[in-house]
């Protein structure tokens, strides 16, 4: 089994929202990596007082490459496991074949939001301000990432992580591939989907549509939900049983691709 774990940020974060489990998974041995997106490689006090110009001329395709490039180099096929935006981009990466198997956590769904108005509301109301580099304010982040979290808490974990996000990267994911329906592949690596009760950037309604889009592939695709977590759900109280159960599956089921098996969930 390979050892090699990639970690995928999503949208208004930086690669620093991984610490936590980037620290247990090599506790128990594991080579793990976490980059950032394109021009997101800097701490997030940075970011937020200067962010590149370039970033609003960043596509979702272009996020996607530079993780299949990084990927690919990588000496054994690497366990992927992404959240939020990076939920999406692990499956669109499995979808092309890359990786031993993925976990999108929290994940954007691979057919968009827009079609589920309820859900997109609060993100159509942010990407209608902006069209380069989109910031997430302290209350859009407690509203909408962190709502378990304490008033104190919600603003040290805005400090440490909250950066300004492509806006065209997130339009583009709301809208789905090309502004259309995506077809699940016909076979890819092994994907674990997991949900939390208390999202409400991605509510389990949504995840367990994704999970009945993706077992249209003949490759396993599990499910999962956890009670009592928000979006924030790999930094919250309790993180730790997201990270054991991502990762012990992962190491279950990667087996089974890397051998050529990828039974049907």
């Amino acid at each position: 089994m390979t050892a090699a774990v990639m970690l995928i940020h999503g949208a208004w974060l930086t690669p620093r929202a991984w610490d936590r489990f980037k620290a247990r998974y090599e506790a128990r041995g594991l080579k793990v990596v976490a980059p950032a997106w394109p021009l997101l490689d800097a701490p997030a006090e940075d970011l937020r007082r200067l962010p590149p110009r370039a970033l609003g001329r960043l596509t979702l395709e272009a996020v996607v490459q530079a993780y299949a490039a990084q990927a690919v180099a990588m000496v054994e096929p690497p366990i992927l496991i992404g959240h939020g935006l990076g939920g999406l981009i692990v499956q669109r990466l499995l979808d092309g074949g890359c990786g031993a198997c993925g976990v999108a956590i929290a994940s954007t769904p691979p057919l968009g939001l827009l079609a589920r108005p309820r859900a997109a509301w609060a993100l159509r109301r942010l990407l209608a301000r902006w069209s380069g580099a989109m910031p997430l304010s302290p209350d859009d982040f407690a509203a909408l990432f962190a709502q378990t979290l304490t008033q104190d808490e919600r603003g040290t974990a805005y400090g440490e992580h909250v950066v300004p996000a492509p806006a065209r990267v997130v339009r583009q994911a709301l809208l789905g591939p090309g502004g259309g329906a995506a077809r699940a592949a016909r076979r890819r690596p092994p994907l674990l989907l997991i949900a939390g009760d208390e999202d409400r950037m991605a509510p389990p309604a949504v995840v367990a549509a994704a999970a009945r889009h993706q077992r249209r592939a003949a490759s396993r695709t599990d499910l999962q939900c956890f009670s009592g977590r928000s979006h924030w759900m790999c930094n919250e109280p309790g993180w730790e049983d997201v990270a054991d159960f991502a990762i012990d599956w992962a190491l279950a089921n990667g087996r089974a691709a890397l051998s050529g098996q990828a039974p049907k969930g």
